[in-house]
């Protein structure tokens, strides 16, 4: 299963997205944190180990560039900003914290929900694609012979 920490404070985007997860042919479990510092919380519980973090940028209490400086975005699980925004300097300077990608919010419930399906999709391809490295990897290290 892929997992997804989606941080939003709009309920009809959030309850957009899950049904658009709920639809996809990959399933994903999706957990909401509706502000900058329930997303914190979230991410600081070692138990919650996110494959995405789909975030927005006008975020209450702490907003979504001070969360991405805040989370250190470079060092965890990718972040994919999901705003309203399309301003070219909102992209660049959440590019320059670490976001992954930058997808402005599509006004339409159709595209709205397309867009999450291949957000979904292209994410969870790389993250299983990097589980398989990282699998491959240990199963290498695993196959020395130790001598006495």
């Amino acid at each position: 299963m892929f997992h997804i920490l989606l941080v939003d404070d709009s309920i009809g985007d959030a309850l957009t997205v899950l049904e658009a997860c709920r639809s996809s042919p990959i399933k994903a479990d999706v957990q909401v944190a509706y502000d900058g510092e329930q997303a914190l919380e979230f991410l600081s519980d070692k138990n919650f180990k996110p494959d995405l973090i789909l975030q927005d940028l006008n975020l209450p209490k702490l907003d979504g560039f001070a969360l991405l400086e805040r989370y250190r975005a470079g060092n965890g699980p990718p972040v994919v900003v999901f705003s309203g925004s399309d301003a070219a300097s909102d992209k660049k300077r959440v590019m320059e914290l670490g976001a992954r990608g930058y997808v402005v919010k599509p006004l339409g419930f159709h595209e709205f929900v397309k867009s999450i399906h291949e957000l979904v999709e292209q994410w969870s391809r790389k993250a299983a694609a990097a589980n398989r490295l990282n699998s491959e990897a240990l199963t290498l290290r695993g196959r020395g012979t130790v001598t006495h």
